[in-house]
């Protein structure tokens, strides 16, 4: 809700809390973990932070939702699909990042 008020500072400040308590009581694999950082890495889409959505869905989400969930599933792919927009929208996107973007859809 905070994100669609464009308060996005406070949405990842929020997000942020959220995702590191449902680590801590579920484990990292968990769906409510992976949907939590899918909501994380949407905020951090919304500021710019390119570099962070890429390394925490490359990391962290995407192989858990990969391995938890599998590679049909809709929280998977939109985990990839957030991954590939990471990649193609960051100003620093190498041709290297593109392909990858391409590979990932």
């Amino acid at each position: 809700c905070l994100s669609d008020l464009g308060r996005h500072d406070e949405a990842l400040s929020l997000n942020r809390k959220i995702h590191a308590r449902s680590v801590t009581i579920y484990g990292a694999s968990h769906e409510q973990v992976i949907l939590s950082g899918v909501n994380m890495v949407n905020t951090l889409g919304h500021l710019g932070l390119f570099d962070e959505m890429i390394s925490l869905t490359r990391d962290q989400l995407l192989p858990a939702a990969r391995r938890t969930l599998g590679n049909d599933d809709n929280i998977t792919l939109g985990a990839k699909q957030n991954l590939a927009e990471a990649l193609r929208f960051n100003p620093k996107c190498t041709r290297d990042d593109l392909l990858e973007a391409e590979t990932i859809m």
